[in-house]
């Protein structure tokens, strides 16, 4: 009886995998998600707010380190949550626009996020785009149904609220 419920689970597991790579394979590698938030800043605060990197680790929860690897283009490796994930700015126009990009190959994934700055009253009205690419289809399956493409935008989007709010 014993060795019959574990062949059942052993066999539900697998088909579980299988399914969640078969559905990972169907979705496409490719997607883009915004989100835009209203930030009770200037837009030239919120702009250095973003470009200074190495203050991340001051105000978002989930950057333990910063590592400032060149300035031209300006790289930097941050240690989040256990991943090391390398970023180089592809373009930059100050206050109103930074791009940035993943530049670490060897990743699952990949991409871009655009930030757009617009001044809004005394604040700045903040859009967030992610052009992503996961490679793997069980990450594709995790980052479509589990965590959400939006998820890192999310948490990005709430940390910088919280950091330039004037009650801060």
């Amino acid at each position: 009886m014993f060795r019959r419920a574990v062949l059942l689970i052993a066999a539900v597991l697998v088909v579980t995998i299988a399914i969640v790579i078969g559905v990972g394979y169907a979705l496409p590698q490719n997607h883009v998600v915004s989100r835009t938030i209203s930030v009770p800043a200037p837009p030239d605060e919120v702009f250095a707010a973003i470009w200074n990197v190495d203050r991340y680790p001051n105000w978002r929860s989930d950057v333990q380190r910063v590592e400032v690897l060149g300035l031209d283009p300006v790289r930097w490796r941050e240690l989040s949550g256990g991943d090391t994930i390398t970023y180089e700015v592809a373009e930059r126009r100050r206050p109103e626009l930074l791009t940035v990009r993943i530049a670490d190959p060897d990743l699952p994934f990949g991409g871009t996020w655009t930030y757009e700055l617009v001044p809004e009253g005394s604040g700045t009205r903040l859009t967030i785009t992610e052009r992503g690419e996961v490679y793997n289809p069980f990450f594709r399956f995790m980052s479509r149904f589990v965590f959400g493409h939006t998820a890192s935008i999310d948490r990005f989007a709430a940390a910088l609220t919280a950091h330039l709010s004037p009650h801060h």
